[in-house]
């Protein structure tokens, strides 16, 4: 299984996801595989909600160039 080593972590985000893995009765390891699997499993998620939003901004509807605006005949009907 492959290592990763991170340097230069800040004092305060290490105390914090020590206490975390405490709290969850974890090794600060253990810890930090699930905090890491979670972003990228949201990073995922994200980038799926990325594509399907830029799907439906294609697919939105635009009348045709012919098609009288509806707010003029909203007008033109109360008027009768």
């Amino acid at each position: 299984m492959p290592t990763l080593h991170i340097r230069n972590v800040p004092e305060d985000l290490y105390e914090h996801l020590h206490r975390l893995a405490s709290s969850e009765n974890q090794s600060l390891t253990a810890e930090v595989l699930v905090l890491l699997a979670q972003a990228v499993e949201e990073r995922k998620r994200r980038g799926t909600q990325k594509v399907v939003l830029a799907g439906l901004r294609r697919r939105r509807f635009v009348p045709p160039a012919n098609v009288p605006d509806s707010t003029k005949l909203l007008r033109q009907d109360r008027k009768r």
